[in-house]
């Protein structure tokens, strides 16, 4: 089969690999319909992290049952599914307790195993979850970064009628403003330097949006005038990982959803923000909650099937994989812009 393989920094192949194959009771192997471009990707393509030298990339997918092993039971050959990526020891004292986000061995596939960058990927099967008949090959790609966001927002104790500033409008940032809505947010302000990105982020529930290059956060978030009870990081970056901070009222909550790929930097008028307003400042790493994978993915299935998560307008390229080397080079090197890319091996 075709597949994007990693050779080494931005060395990323597109060539012949072997067919995965049955060889647990439990595998399950899926025909890969649609996958996509996780900001994770383009960070290990770049600078390496944890991989294997000529591993198969890609962990975000949806596909149809190919063959399975003889005890799995919940999904058949021909089913529509997506795959939760994340592989949890199940052994350790984290996942002996359920919170398998925080296992001591949590990889995801694409790193040590074969990932979905290709026409056949193969997971366990408590790893693999049907579609709803109403939710598309491309929409269940993005279920796993839908999940993510959400479990950081179940790790907050926001109350129905809350506000909500979303500080970055990426994919990340566009699923958080859905997510806020869905728990309850009744003022949700998108926040980001990219007009066309806050034009998404209105159409996809922000009550308000600031484009922070063109007008001081500050004014603007007076002009408003509302106190932020939640405010979520969803950009990853030094400088919005500090400003984000100032934003939510005393006693509110930031939630951390972005992940920086250089040293942070905090202003001292950043860090006593933390101090001053008594903020809850909530990480969050992954997707995963007990049972396995968890509620952040029943949960997902059933909004993008009730149409309460939207992923259309945050797709902007659907490519064939062949292109994949192309697409990471220019994306990564900034040769081309592109929001969320979706592959159809």
């Amino acid at each position: 089969m075709k597949s994007l393989n990693l050779y080494g920094v931005e060395d990323l192949r597109f060539e012949d690999t072997s067919n995965p194959t049955i060889q647990t009771p439990t595998d399950v192997i899926i025909k890969v319909k649609a996958t996509g471009i996780c900001g994770s990707d383009t960070s290990r393509y770049k600078k390496l992290g944890p991989y294997r030298e000529g591993m198969t990339f890609g962990h975000e997918f949806s596909g149809i049952v190919e063959e399975i092993g003889d005890e799995v039971t919940h999904v058949k050959v021909g089913d529509s599914v997506t795959g939760c990526p994340a592989i949890a020891c199940h052994t350790c004292q984290y996942c002996e307790k359920g919170e398998y986000s925080r296992c001591e061995k949590l990889y995801v596939i694409g790193s040590y195993v074969p990932g979905c960058f290709a026409k056949y990927v193969k997971l366990p099967s408590h790893n693999v979850l049907k579609l709803p008949d109403n939710v598309d090959f491309d929409t269940a790609a993005m279920v796993e970064p839908s999940a993510v966001v959400s479990h950081g927002f179940y790790r907050t104790n926001m109350n129905p009628g809350a506000t909500v500033a979303v500080m970055g409008c990426g994919s990340i940032g566009l699923l958080a403003i859905q997510w806020a809505k869905i728990f309850g947010a009744t003022t949700i302000i998108a926040i980001d330097i990219d007009s066309r990105k806050l034009e998404i982020a209105k159409e996809l529930g922000a009550d308000y949006i600031i484009n922070s290059k063109d007008k001081s956060l500050e004014d603007a978030i007076s002009e408003i005038n509302c106190k932020i009870d939640v405010a979520v990081e969803s950009a990853g970056s030094p400088f919005t990982i500090g400003q984000v901070l100032t934003l939510p009222t005393k006693g509110g909550e930031v939630l951390l959803l972005g992940i920086p790929y250089a040293d942070i930097e905090l202003e001292r008028t950043h860090f006593e923000k933390i101090l001053r307003n008594e903020l809850n400042v909530l990480g969050s790493w992954n997707g995963l909650s007990a049972p396995f994978p968890g509620k952040e993915w029943t949960a997902t299935l059933h909004y993008m099937a009730t149409g309460e998560i939207q992923v259309e307008p945050i797709i902007s390229d659907k490519l064939p994989l062949s292109e994949g080397p192309d697409t990471f080079y220019n994306l990564v090197n900034k040769k081309k812009h592109y929001d969320k890319v979706i592959f159809h091996p």
